[in-house]
């Protein structure tokens, strides 16, 4: 294919995207009150059970209302058209994969798929529960009125925040496969591993307390140690084909360049 036939591929890839998209979001309009009724529920969850506390969500301006209905309604068609957005992508680099790429990415990408949704709805569940606990340190004289837009961005950055770290074992058996990263260094590294989840989860979740970081590290390091034991059998299994990666570069002397492929 030449430049122009690329660029044209690549436009109706995204013109199938948007249009499944902006289709999709107009349902998420139409099923704005049961969806916006979902994500406040930790919300209405703390006012009844303290009656005596005023926690609510409040709108800081006459646009606020609309601006907040426009971004669900957009953020639920990107969600649910997630199948038909990520196949085209796929279907867009597909022609200049190899056989044996196309295996090895799609084996990935089904795994990520799930990975990510998992992270999320496991953050969709951890949130009432984190943001009850949060709650808790406001002194009884207090009150909690918070903008719905800011809530709904605390809401949104945790479950991307989530889905994004169980996509850790993915992106190292990933690297252990080309040959990049060996089992043994990861199983050595896990302290190192440790400390850079307890960062990225401190960064990550959007309060300052520890109680979100732990909620976000202690999976993510389960499913470390998930990754180095499929990292460990996929060499054993390299090893009994005579297929390791790190074969091509150890007759290489310093002064010779490695090969492309």
């Amino acid at each position: 294919m030449s430049l122009a036939e690329h660029f044209r591929e690549l436009r109706n890839r995204v013109v199938i995207s948007v249009l499944a998209i902006g289709a999709l979001s107009v349902l998420g309009w139409y099923w704005y009150d049961p969806i916006i009724n979902f994500i406040s529920a930790p919300v209405e969850n703390v006012r009844d059970a303290d009656g005596q506390r005023i926690v609510t969500l409040n709108f800081d301006s006459i646009t606020g209302a609309f601006a907040l209905q426009l971004r669900v309604s957009i953020f639920t068609g990107i969600l649910a058209a997630s199948p038909v957005w990520l196949w085209q992508t796929w279907a867009f680099l597909l022609p200049g994969l190899t056989p044996k790429e196309k295996r090895i990415a799609l084996g990935y990408f089904f795994f990520a798929i799930p990975l990510f949704f998992a992270g999320a709805g496991m953050a969709a569940f951890t949130f009432p529960r984190l943001y009850a606990i949060l709650l808790s340190f406001a002194p009884e004289s207090f009150t909690n009125i918070m903008s719905a837009p800011d809530y709904l961005n605390v809401v949104l950055y945790f479950c991307l925040a989530f889905g994004l770290a169980f996509l850790l074992p993915v992106v190292l058996v990933a690297l252990n496969q080309i040959g990049i990263l060996p089992a043994q260094t990861m199983l050595k590294g896990w302290r190192i591993t440790l400390f850079g989840i307890l960062v990225f989860s401190a960064v990550m979740t959007p309060d300052p307390s520890a109680v979100s970081m732990l909620a976000m590290a202690a999976p993510v390091f389960l499913l470390y140690w998930c990754a180095v034991a499929v990292a460990f059998i996929m060499e054993r299994l390299r090893g009994r084909r005579g297929d390791d990666p790190r074969d091509r570069y150890r007759d290489l002397t310093p002064d010779q360049a490695t090969p492309l492929r």
